[in-house]
This record gives structure tokens, sequence and C-alpha cells, in this order.
């Protein structure tokens, strides 16, 4: 658990990629997948989000049903009903943490690549995908996570491929 304030945190890193670790193209997820969309709200309505200003832009609005901390370099030029602008992930985990509540990571790849080492729960959808993407996840090491739960999806008329949602627990050091 990553100590901030002296209370443990359980802080998510929530993503889908592709087989190459591809995570995003021109702004948004190379693929639809209308079954790990609605995964994705049901494991994070009511929960705090943490995210970038460009996964922010791509989204388009807060999330609704959720407190949305946006990381940018300039907070006075995020205005968003229901957004909280915050310059850095301490900063955003911190608050997110005076809720109680599991804090989810959605997003994109600097902010995944800084909150690799503080998170302790995973949610990853592995989509069997192979194509083209501008935006990938950040390498893992897998030797600190170990398996909890699998479920799979097959591609069918809402999904554009396989996929399977894999949460991973950090093994305690």
């Amino acid at each position: 658990m990553h100590q901030l304030t002296g209370q443990k945190q359980n802080v998510t890193i929530i993503v889908a990629m592709g087989q190459q670790n591809q995570i995003g193209l021109n702004g948004t997820m190379p693929w639809h997948l209308s079954d790990d969309l609605k995964n994705f709200k049901k494991l994070t309505i009511g929960h705090p989000v943490i995210m970038g200003r460009k996964t922010f832009d791509s989204i388009g609005k807060a999330l609704p049903n959720r407190l949305n901390f946006v990381i940018t370099s300039n907070p006075g030029k995020v205005r968003a009903y229901k957004v909280c602008p915050v310059q850095n992930l301490e900063q955003a985990i911190k608050q997110a943490a005076l809720t109680g509540k599991e804090i989810f990571i959605i997003g994109g790849a600097s902010i995944y690549k800084q909150s690799l080492d503080m998170a302790d729960k995973l949610i990853i959808t592995h989509v069997a995908y192979n194509g083209e993407a501008d935006t990938y996840m950040p390498s893992i090491d897998w030797n600190q996570w170990k398996v909890v739960d699998k479920q799979q999806f097959k591609k069918d008329n809402r999904n554009d491929y396989n996929f399977e949602v894999v949460t991973y627990r950090k093994i305690s050091q």
C-alpha cells in the first residue's frame, strides 16, 4: 500500500492495452470494446479517478459520478464542471485519499509511468490487438505482480477484438 498521508491507500491502475502495450492512437483508443467500457464504469463509479490532461481532453468531460482529478502544469486552464485540476500526481493522490475510497489511475502513459510504483493493484484489459498505435503503456516488472482474477470476452458485434480483464495484486516486498 502506498503511504502518503500516514494512512493506507488503495491505488489501482486501470488500463486497456494491446499485445505490444498499445494504449492509444490519435488521442483515443484504437479499438471499441463495449463490454470493457461497461466494466470500467462499474469498477470506477463512486471512486476518485486520476488522469492527465490529454486523457481528460480525449474524454471531453468529467466522468459522471466520480471525483475527477486532472493533472496539468496549468490548472487554471482546466475549466470544467466537476473536475479538480492539480499540478502533480502526489497532490492528486493526497486529495483523492481524503475520500477513503479506492483510487483509480486512468491514464495516460506518463501518469501510468509515474504511478506504477505507487499502485498495489492493476486491472489490465489485455486486447488481442496487434495494430497501429502512437501511445504505449510503460514497461511493467511482472515479477512484482500476481494474477488474482481473470475474465475472458469474445469478439462480437459490441467488441472489436477478443480480450481478457486481468486483476493483478502487488506481491508484498
